[in-house]
């Protein structure tokens, strides 16, 4: 029996660590809902958004805009000078949003376009994945309500 008990005790940890690394792999394989790219992250969590049709009135009231963010590009030879438009889902969460934009939300857009290259940025597709990147980084800055949308306004690249 004493010679038994090293091997009954590596045969358990085997069959634990194999149970384990079986359901971790189950978990991964299985989250199809769980996107990693920003573009899919941004397409789930609007899916959860309900679309309300606003006339222009109601969309100025409860859009805020940050206009001139001059930052360099990722490579340091490219600077961009952009402006966006950021509509969120009530008043109040504009009201919010203003409060905190130059002290949280401009630092966010600063740091995403320093991370970009002028060839990821270029055209709508580079635009839109942009937009969806800052609206998944800004929505969990947020202490109330949601960011519903993100558009570039102004766009110049060019280079040092």
């Amino acid at each position: 029996m004493k010679k038994m008990l090293p091997w009954l005790i590596t045969i358990l940890l085997a069959i634990t660590l194999i149970a384990i690394v079986a359901v971790i792999l189950y978990n991964s394989m299985m989250s199809g809902d769980a996107t990693k790219d920003a573009t899919g992250k941004a397409a789930s969590s609007a899916d959860k958004v309900k679309v309300v049709h606003l006339d222009a009135d109601e969309r100025v009231a409860v859009t805020s805009e940050i206009t001139d963010i001059k930052t360099n590009l990722a490579g340091d030879d490219y600077i961009a000078v952009m402006g966006f438009a950021f509509q969120l889902d009530e008043k109040s969460t504009k009201e919010d949003f203003d409060k905190i934009k130059d002290i949280e939300i401009k630092p966010i857009i600063i740091r995403t376009l320093a991370d970009i290259t002028p060839e990821e940025i270029n055209g709508s597709r580079g635009k839109d994945e942009l937009c969806a990147k800052l609206l998944n980084l800004i929505n969990p800055q947020l202490p109330d309500g949601k960011l519903v949308n993100v558009q570039v306004t102004d766009f110049i690249v060019t280079k040092l």
